[in-house]
């Protein structure tokens, strides 16, 4: 965990009495959005908290349960869900959906350019998705590379509705003006109106970026960004990457319009052509594939690399064709209109052949045909990165799982420091991603020899001494356990099972069977089976009365001075029997000696006299033997010497 996130104080908090609180994931000029723990369903989840100083603003906690309103409509796969809204205190929040993985913003970070089939399948699904969300009249009005999630197990889904509005409700104040302005379409910025088409040029804007690797507009102030959307065309991607196909560039050309009538009337109408032309290019999107439990690095290349086409099935390849011949057309006739541009790339070409005979002899006999892989270990992946760029290397990022090395810091590269490559040959920085996490099932009840092997070599936990108690589970079984995470002091307790980071520190509390039985036992035989089992007795004993136990005999030990099972090298205090406790003779005087028999049987005594009992009524006690008030065990005869 980082500092910042130790210093969060929501991290192990527990929102609304129900969602407690792990760590945090992304933080955003609205919100801060954290992975937390269902406490009443028992599932991870997505924890999207308001900032305070916005609690306070109505207008911002409207957007916060619009934004819960609007994406619970929508039942789409590709489509984040949102499962609750609330507030608890100064904190209003959501319940989503959790999704291990990137955001399409990371991957093209990390890849820059993206290919044809990867575009392709990343284009479908956010289409499908934006399609579910314009059949609702919703208008998503944020659409940009951030908000599309790419999930460890392939699944792709367009998130944060917090900008969505109705489509009736299309106007757009400078204050509610609030998506990037990297894709902003021309409409908003002239008139400050929305529709779907207005996510149609945004989704056309990231095409753009996913075919090129950069987008189309740039400037150093946001109003010459958005002057641009206003004015200008934008290019074909072809132009910047010629690997892109007709198809794909008149997509972008047709998204992109300025008049928002000549667009795609929504996403609907925008997939229906883009699945043409997957037919058109025997290219269909990914299916996605179930991630394995080992797996758990954000590897972003992994997470949308396409199959070969022959094994691969097109979402709604059912769908039926749509009739955009007209569309095409028109687009091939405004494609004439930038003729002119071809002058640049006959000139591109040129440069590239002068670029290509020079390149035998610079890669064949120059000084470039080998370098050496500088050494990058202890940088961050972005100092890495440049360092072999600036070396002539192409750098790409691999996270993998360290102890050792605090996350984001580089480890290595493949191939290894001191390795000479060509320039231009792809190099991997291995990038520290942390301890792994890894879910530990219920504890409880499991052989501890053999729990413990596990989790130092499964899941490369720190292992406390066992802390060994007796109870009523059989010897050598785990009755609990508790987990200190690396760098706390804190314990939290892990018996019904948990989840951890490697390197964590585990402690089990095993079973070494009951405290042995020694009541009836003799003080010797009592202590040597108690000794037995690692205990110390005491030489104190305390004494009690006892109608069942034998005097001389052990009735019990004392409570344990401390709450808590009784543990080896514990000191136990035995209870020895004193046999019966002794009664008092009653005073009988002066009673007839049918009464004074009466008296001494219900004092437990045997009452004996020499008088007959048919004139018990006519003598009177004088006196008893033993004499009253002398003590003597239950049924001690006593002997009443009358007078009549």
């Amino acid at each position: 965990m980082t500092t910042n996130q130790q210093a969060d104080p929501l991290i192990g908090r527990l929102v609304d009495g129900r969602y407690r609180v792990r760590a945090r994931i992304a933080r955003g000029g609205m919100a801060t959005v954290y992975v937390a723990t269902d406490l009443r369903l028992e599932r991870r989840i997505a924890l999207k908290v308001m900032h305070a100083h916005l609690s306070d603003d109505s207008a911002f906690q409207s957007r916060f349960i619009q934004e819960a309103r609007a994406a619970a409509r929508l039942a789409d796969p590709h489509v984040v869900n949102v499962f609750d809204q609330g507030q608890d205190g100064e904190l209003a929040y959501l319940v989503m959906e959790y999704l291990p993985g990137i955001t399409l913003r990371e991957l093209l970070r990390e890849q820059r350019r993206l290919t044809i089939p990867q575009t392709i399948t990343i284009m479908d699904a956010v289409l499908a998705g934006l399609s579910a969300a314009h059949r609702a009249g919703i208008v998503h009005r944020d659409v940009k590379p951030e908000n599309v999630l790419l999930a460890e197990d392939g699944r792709i889904k367009i998130g944060d509705f917090g900008l969505a509005r109705a489509t009736t409700a299309n106007t757009a104040t400078g204050q509610q003006l609030l998506g990037t302005i990297a894709y902003l379409a021309p409409e908003l910025v002239t008139r400050g109106t929305a529709d779907a088409r207005s996510d149609i040029y945004a989704l056309g804007i990231m095409l753009y970026e996913m075919l090129v690797g950069e987008q189309p507009y740039k400037g150093e102030q946001p109003m010459q960004i958005a002057f641009q959307h206003a004015t200008e065309s934008v290019p074909r991607p072809s132009v910047r990457n010629p690997g892109v196909p007709e198809p794909l560039d008149e997509l972008v050309l047709w998204a992109t319009e300025k008049e928002p009538d000549e667009r795609p009337d929504d996403a609907q109408q925008m997939l229906e052509r883009l699945r043409q032309i997957e037919r058109e290019l025997d290219i269909a999107p990914a299916v996605a594939a179930a991630t394995t439990p080992q797996r758990s690095q954000r590897d972003s290349g992994d997470l949308t690399k396409v199959m070969p086409a022959a094994t691969m099935v097109i979402a709604g390849a059912t769908a039926p064709v749509p009739q955009a011949v007209d569309n095409a057309t028109l687009l091939r006739r405004r494609s004439s209109k930038r003729r002119t541009r071809g002058a640049f790339l006959l000139t591109l070409v040129l440069l590239l052949a002068v670029l290509a005979g020079g390149a035998g002899w610079w890669f064949g006999s120059g000084p470039g045909s080998l370098i050496a892989v500088p050494g990058v270990a202890g940088l961050s992946y972005e100092d890495a990165a440049q360092a072999l760029a600036d070396e002539g290397f192409v750098p790409a990022r691999l996270d993998e799982h360290s102890i050792d090395v605090d996350a984001g810091v580089s480890m290595r590269t493949e191939p290894g420091e001191g390795e000479r490559l060509e320039q231009g040959a792809a190099v991997q920085v291995v990038v520290s991603a942390g301890p792994q996490k890894h879910t530990l099932e219920a504890l409880n009840g499991q052989n501890a020899e053999e729990l413990r092997a596990r989790l130092a070599d499964e899941y490369r936990l720190n292992l406390e001494d066992d802390l060994l108690l007796f109870s009523d589970a059989a010897s050598g079984v785990v009755i609990n356990a508790f987990v200190t995470p690396r760098g706390s002091e804190e314990s939290y307790g892990c018996s019904e099972g948990c989840e951890v980071f490697e390197d964590d520190t585990i402690r089990l509390f095993v079973s070494v069977g009951p405290v042995p039985d020694v009541v009836g036992m003799n003080v010797d035989q009592a202590t040597k089976a108690l000794t037995d089992k690692n205990l110390v007795v005491s030489g104190e004993r305390t004494e009690q009365y006892s109608d069942e136990i034998q005097e001389g005999r052990v009735i019990g030990y004392l409570d344990r001075a401390e709450e808590g099972n009784w543990q080896p090298g514990d000191e136990m205090r035995l209870i020895v029997s004193l046999g019966p406790e002794p009664v008092e003779v009653p005073d009988v005087e002066g009673e007839s000696i049918r009464e004074a028999v009466r008296i001494l049987e219900e004092a437990g005594f045997q009452a004996v006299s020499n008088v007959p009992e048919i004139v018990w009524d006519l003598f009177t006690a004088t006196s008893t033997d033993p004499e009253q008030g002398s003590k003597h065990p239950r049924g001690t005869k006593v002997q009443i010497r009358a007078e009549g």
